[in-house]
């Protein structure tokens, strides 16, 4: 896992977190290969490049969970759920944002707002879905607190 001055490390599962005894779900990461099992390569792929463009803003942790593959900062700021022919996706955004892209939008608190989407190719993943990542990567890395 990337290492970011700040964070409390827990013992047991050495996940990192912004919160000392920060309250989680404490077991140890899965593989992440194993979420693309019998999926199409496009899913992959789409996931794949997403992860990319993300690690070129700053450290990330990939963190493959038992239902869930979370991108992580300070915080994790992006989820994703790979399915057979298609990958299932969320970021998390310091205000609402409208797009026709969007399947869900929830909020959470004022400055925390999940937004849903779907992907089938990783063409999809274009500079509207990359300015989605750059701001939910700040809100990752807590910037929008400060």
């Amino acid at each position: 896992m990337a290492e970011r001055s700040g964070l409390w490390r827990c013992p047991r599962c050495a996940r990192t977190f912004a919160n000392r005894n920060q309250s989680h779900t404490c077991r140890p990461l899965g593989d992440l290969d194993a979420h693309f099992n019998g999926k199409d390569p496009a899913v992959r792929e789409t996931f794949d490049r997403i992860v990319g463009i993300v690690r070129e803003l700053g450290p990330l942790d990939v963190l493959a969970e038992k239902t869930r593959i979370a991108l992580h900062a300070r915080m994790s700021f992006a989820a994703f759920i790979p399915r057979i022919h298609w990958l299932d996706g969320h970021v998390v955004l310091a205000e609402k944002l409208d797009s026709k892209r969007f399947t869900k939008i929830e909020v959470y608190s004022p400055h925390n707002v999940l937004h849903a989407f779907r992907f089938r190719d990783p063409a999809e993943v274009d500079a509207e879905v990359i300015d989605w990542l750059t701001r939910a990567y700040a809100v990752g890395r807590q910037l929008h607190r400060r």
